[in-house]
């Protein structure tokens, strides 16, 4: 397998997985300076994660007032639909922890997608012109992987979002994968403007295309990294490519 500039961990099932992302995620806040900015992700294993955090054990360790919660990509639904995941992370924890004001969701009120990304780019520049001058827009970025190896809302086949290097978020008229609803995703440079890069892989349905990125494969998640800082992939055993070490 070719080494990769990342650091990948194996974990034994899902839930010492979300136990530590979970560790990670708070870790990365302490040894941050306020305010914090995290980017959450959706799907089934960051759920797991999420719901976590709301527990006492978890919850108590962070300083909720200081952290900022943004998205990384959402479907282009109303923030109430089942399939939006800031409405996921606000259902798991969110809106039982997060403090007033320091939840950024997608505006997805706007007339299109590409309306709602050039109000989503505005609340990130303002928030890090304001708030962050001088620092990456984020301290910790969480990230999953499609089954066709896509990362946010970029897909294999949108070379405009996946070549774009100016803007930081992009409308995504078309997905790739279900559900087949427009999208709105920060590009490969906003998600790479972060303290950390945090992948959450689980299940034996992703170890084929791990296998891929990880050898290398010209795929979205392949180019995603964090720009000055460290590229974790946190995955279980399931989920493991062949010839790979618990620890590499």
């Amino acid at each position: 397998m070719t080494s990769m500039p990342h650091r990948v961990i194996v974990q034994p099932d899902a839930a010492a997985l979300a136990e530590a992302a979970a560790q990670r995620l708070v870790d990365r806040i302490a040894a941050s300076t306020a305010p914090v900015a995290i980017c959450l992700t959706g799907g089934s294993t960051p759920k797991r994660l999420y719901e976590l955090l709301a527990t006492p054990r978890w919850r108590a360790q962070i300083p909720w007032p200081q952290v900022h919660w943004f998205v990384g990509d959402e479907r282009f639904v109303p923030p109430d639909d089942p399939l939006s995941n800031i409405g996921m992370a606000r259902r798991a924890f969110l809106d039982a922890c997060a403090a007033p004001g320091t939840v950024h969701p997608v505006p997805t009120d706007a007339a299109t997608p590409g309306d709602a990304a050039n109000g989503y780019e505005h609340t990130l520049m303002t928030f890090q012109a304001g708030q962050r001058t001088g620092r990456p827009l984020f301290d910790l970025v969480l990230l999953g992987i499609g089954p066709d190896g896509h990362v946010a809302s970029l897909f294999p086949n949108d070379h405009a979002a996946l070549t774009e290097r100016i803007r930081r978020v992009v409308g995504v008229p078309r997905a790739n994968v279900a559900p087949f609803v427009p999208r709105v995703s920060l590009t490969l440079p906003g998600l790479a403007s972060t303290h950390e890069m945090l992948f959450l892989v689980a299940g034996p349905d992703k170890q084929a295309i791990l296998q891929q990125i990880l050898s290398g494969a010209d795929l979205p998640a392949s180019h995603a990294h964090a720009a000055d800082g460290e590229t974790l992939w946190l995955i279980d055993r399931a989920a493991r490519p062949l010839n790979l070490n618990d620890d590499q």
